[in-house]
Order: structure tokens, then C-alpha cells, then sequence
């Protein structure tokens, strides 16, 4: 049997970390089966490597592998990809084609990025997972596979569970023996290796002297975070080989290849503070509102009385615009915020615009309104709704729902305002 040490050689795979020497003997101990491996890893911890020893230490191992990067191929292509179709079972099939769970017949599959696969895919793959079946895109006849599933991912799969974007069964049916890599940060002792082996290979490869770290850049390569990983590393090992002359690197230099450690953090978003000062942005818009219902309520009042107690002519004379504007007497104590605030205004021709009694007893009101207390209202909300449409990105429902109000109310105030 292969031991660990040998499997490194074999597929120049560099540290001698515990976790990682954990997973090779995992992948070594299940090679020989036919049963499915999760493998799980950050972005660019090199996944790709377990299902090639897997391949390799198996019975299938001559026949064919093939890697599919499932969240490479478009969601309208990628049944066709995997399961091949039947000359004209969409726009564009004008001949038959084999997919790659067809080709792969005896072999083993390596499907990369697996929670990028949507569902349907999903109901297909657990398909050939419990019995070996498929059927082509636009074909009824089954046809049969005997394939090695290997599949890796960078997500959190019950997150995905959770939220309906993965399917349980098929998680555990991948899940047979999960393997995991760990993360280049927690891998330090190996990080100034694969340092040295990037630096050796690109001098290689552009005929120069390879690089000399001193001891203070060895420590800011073990500090640094390495959100990328071994990617990440040989990414910075290569622009470091080239552009400086001096082979002798020191931290100052290392360092100025590095991103700024906020960058490679999560953002802190102190979600809890925002909603407060937006919650209370929110209490001072009511309190306005509330204030202008009572200014409104007792203007109404006011105003009704006034007409009241004046010709009876003048109030059927205006009966229906009364009506309209203060409803029923038994709706006397409502308003509907949903139509904009209006002012009562009962006039006549009168030279001096004063209130006159003449002999029918006309009663003359004079124009009410409250210019300046709606002109700040409306300033205080157009600015609560664009805060809002921003905070929720232009979403009218999030918005609606962040300002206590319906989407419908919200569509006409922004056609309103012209927002």
C-alpha cells in the first residue's frame, strides 16, 4: 500500500502538516472502494489533487477521469453536459450527443463545485448515485453508467440544505466519507515550503536566480491570513520572482505584495446601529404625521362649524365637495393618509375677503393651509423613502416593508415625487 509520504512525491504535494497528511490517508483508505467522497476545503486549498490519488490508487484507474466544473457551465447547458442529448431535443442539437457520465463509463467523475448544480440536476445525479441510471436530454429510454462520483465544495451545504438550494438526500449520498483540507492559515509551518517551491519553479521557468527570503519575510508570510490560499501564495510568489531584481527579500518588500489585512477580513457591518438610526429617522416621520393629523383634525372642526352654523344654501350648494373632503359624519374623526392633505376653502365674490353675512347669510372662509408644515413633512419623507430604495437597493418591497408602509403606497409616492 502507497504510504502518505509516497503520495506527496507522486503528486508534488508540498507540508507536512497533521490535517493535511489526515486527508491523503483518507483518500488512500477509500481509493480502493467504489463508494462517493465529499471533498471539503476553502477556495484554492487544492481539492483537485484527492480525487486524482482516489483515481489513481483505484480499479477504475484505467479508465477514463474527467473533472467537471459545475459552476462553469451554464444552468441551461449543463444536463446536456453531464447526461448528453438526442439530436433535436432543443435549439441547436443537430446531432446526438454522449455526455460525460456516458464517456466516463467505468471511470470516475469528478464534479467540482457541486452545490453550483441546480436542482433538477440534482434530482438527476441522485438518480445514478442510487441505481447507476440516466436518461439524455429529450430521450425516454434509460440507459446505465457505472461511474465513481468524487465532488467537492467551497459552501457550507447545510446552509445550502437549509435555504432550499441543495438537496439532503443527495448530500448524503455524496457524503459517504468526507474529506477535509484545511486552510493555508492553519497550515503555517508548511506556508514558507510551498513558498520556496513556487520561488525554485518560476525561476525555472524564466531562467533567474530563485529567491531568498531573510527572516523577518518568512514571519510575514506565517502571519499573514492567506484568504486564497495556496492560490493566493503563488500568485504573490510569482509577481515577487519577476519584478524585483534583488533576490534577496526582506518583510518591507514581501510586505508591499501584500494586500492590507482589512482587505482580506470581512467587512464589519454594524447592521444593529444602522437599523437604530434608521428606526428612529422613522419615529420622528410618524411623530410628524401624527402632529399634522391633530393641526388637520381640529382645522376640520373648526372649519365644519363655521359652516354649520351659515346658510343652509351654502351647504347644498357644496354638499358633495364637504363629502368628499370630510366623508360621513359618523367618519367625521377619520383621515385618509393615502390621499394628500387638503385644505377646506368655501368663498364668494366679496370686495373686501372678509367674513360677511348678506341677506341670504353667505358665509365666507378664508383660504387654510398649512404651507410650511407640508412642505417639511414632504422634504422629511422624499428623504426617508431615497434613504430607504438605497439601504434595500432600489428594492420597492424591502423598502415598503422598511418603512411601514404598503409597496403600492410607496409606488405612488415615488411617481408623486418623481423619485
Amino acid at each position: 500500500m502507497d504510504t502518505v509520504q509516497a503520495i506527496k512525491q507522486r503528486f508534488e504535494i508540498i507540508g507536512n502538516d497533521s490535517k493535511l497528511n489526515r486527508a491523503i490517508e483518507k483518500a488512500i483508505q477509500v481509493a480502493p472502494t467504489d463508494i462517493s467522497v465529499l471533498v471539503v476545503g476553502e477556495s484554492g486549498v487544492g481539492k483537485e489533487s484527492i480525487p486524482k490519488i482516489i483515481h489513481s490508487l483505484s480499479h477504475r484507474k484505467h479508465g477514463k477521469y474527467i473533472a467537471v466544473n459545475c459552476g462553469a457551465i451554464p444552468e441551461g447547458t449543463i444536463d446536456s453536459e453531464l447526461f448528453g442529448h438526442e439530436k433535436g431535443a432543443f435549439t441547436g442539437a443537430t446531432s446526438t450527443r454522449e455526455g460525460y457520465f456516458e464517456v466516463a463509463d467505468g471511470g470516475t467523475i469528478f464534479l467540482d463545485e457541486v452545490g453550483e448544480l441546480p436542482l433538477t440536476t440534482q434530482v438527476r445525479l441522485l438518480r445514478i448515485l442510487e441505481n447507476g441510471e440516466f436518461m439524455k436530454v429529450g430521450s425516454s429510454q434509460v440507459q446505465k453508467t457505472d461511474v465513481r462520483i468524487v465532488a467537492a465544495t467551497n459552501v457550507n451545504l447545510f446552509d445550502a440544505i437549509e435555504k432550499g438550494k441543495f438537496r439532503e438526500d443527495l448530500y448524503y449520498r455524496l457524503s459517504t466519507v468526507d474529506i477535509l483540507l484545511p486552510p493555508l492559515r492553519d497550515r503555517k509551518d508548511d506556508i514558507h515550503l510551498l513558498f520556496r517551491k513556487f520561488a525554485a519553479d518560476f525561476a525555472f521557468k524564466y531562467k533567474m536566480p530563485p529567491l531568498k527570503l531573510d527572516e523577518g519575510a518568512v514571519q510575514v508570510l506565517q502571519k499573514f491570513r492567506w484568504s486564497g490560499n495556496i492560490r493566493q501564495l503563488r500568485n504573490v510568489a510569482e509577481q515577487v520572482s519577476v519584478l524585483e531584481t534583488n533576490r534577496d527579500i526582506t518583510a518591507a518588500v514581501l510586505q508591499s505584495y501584500l494586500p492590507s489585512e482589512g482587505s482580506n477580513l470581512p467587512s464589519v457591518i454594524k447592521d444593529k446601529k444602522s437599523e437604530s438610526d434608521f428606526s428612529n429617522e422613522r419615529e420622528i416621520l410618524y411623530k410628524v404625521l401624527f402632529d399634522m393629523k391633530s393641526d388637520l383634525h381640529d382645522l376640520k372642526k373648526l372649519t365644519l362649524e363655521l359652516m354649520e352654523n351659515g346658510s343652509s344654501k351654502v351647504q347644498e350648494t357644496n354638499k358633495n365637495l364637504i363629502t368628499k373632503i370630510y366623508g360621513s359624519k359618523e367618519n367625521d374623526n377619520e383621515i385618509d393618509f393615502e390621499e394628500e392633505p387638503r385644505t377646506a376653502l368655501i368663498s364668494s365674490q366679496s370686495n373686501e375677503g372678509n367674513y360677511q353675512e348678506n341677506d341670504d347669510n353667505y358665509l365666507f372662509a378664508e383660504t387654510v393651509e398649512e404651507e410650511e408644515e407640508v412642505l417639511r413633512l414632504e422634504q422629511k419623507e422624499i428623504e426617508m423613502i431615497k434613504k430607504s430604495l438605497e439601504k434595500n437597493k432600489g428594492k420597492r418591497k424591502a423598502a415598503a416593508d422598511e418603512l411601514g408602509i404598503s409597496e403600492r403606497t410607496l409606488y405612488r409616492k415615488i411617481k408623486q415625487f418623481d423619485l
